[in-house]
């Protein structure tokens, strides 16, 4: 879809399944279904306006301005907060971003501490990502640590990803081979570099891009906890 942008389509939208091995639980599944939408011209903050305003739309089609899940209920209406990362391991946190970055604690503080808090009463817009957590986001000018990331969460779950998209080739690789190093660190496999995209990123126009959990958007709305509930079939059914 960058490839696309690109080309010069400035809109671009899919729906279509994605696949990650070894994902189970009431919330994950190995086959989800996502909606993937990047908008030419446009940054992260104009992004989270976009995906506030599709979702209030498809509630508003429901004949509802708030949402009731799994005893909450979620106001929709008016501006939705927005948390820096940093303020949310402040806020709920045992400890600050950077030492849960230096003793590789940040994923299990964010799952255990900090995403159940979100979202309650309105959803939530977390964002300014570590830059060290954001392999294909832009880095902000004014604080490289940082990069133009955001989640959305309601309710304690994790809805999208999107971010400001990094059109710097050279950056890119050199993230790319950053990786690549660990992964031969660790002893596990490579993967050869993506040439193609690589040689046409210098080509996109600054841009911003969303990938939406269909099902979990229809968890929200059917006000159930388990994922099996919103889907055809399920991995121990095929």
């Amino acid at each position: 879809m960058k490839r696309l942008l690109a080309a010069g389509y400035e809109k671009i939208f899919q729906i279509c399944p994605c696949f990650r091995s070894g994902e189970r639980g009431d919330r994950h599944l190995p086959e989800m279904t996502l909606l993937e939408w990047y908008a030419a011209h446009t940054d992260y903050r104009d992004m989270m306006g976009q995906c506030e305003q599709l979702i209030k739309h498809a509630v508003h089609c429901l004949g509802k301005t708030a949402l009731q899940y799994q005893g909450l209920t979620i106001d929709l209406e008016g501006a939705w907060p927005r948390l820096t990362v940093a303020e949310a391991f402040a806020r709920y946190g045992s400890q600050s971003v950077n030492h849960a970055l230096e003793t590789g604690r940040f994923d299990e503080i964010m799952g255990l501490e900090i995403e159940p808090a979100l979202g309650s009463a309105q959803p939530v817009f977390l964002y300014d990502y570590p830059a060290q957590c954001a392999a294909l986001a832009k880095r902000k000018a004014s604080d490289p640590d940082i990069a133009e990331r955001f989640e959305l969460y309601i309710a304690g779950l994790e809805l999208c990803n999107a971010f400001s998209e990094l059109g710097d080739p050279v950056e890119q690789r050199a993230r790319f081979e950053q990786v690549l190093d660990q992964r031969a660190a660790e002893g596990k496999p490579g993967y050869r570099q993506p040439e193609t995209f690589l040689a046409t990123l210098a080509d996109m126009p600054a841009a911003a891009g969303n990938a939406l959990g269909i099902d979990r958007l229809v968890m929200l709305m059917a006000d159930t906890a388990r994922i099996d509930d919103v889907v055809s079939f399920i991995p121990e059914e095929l």
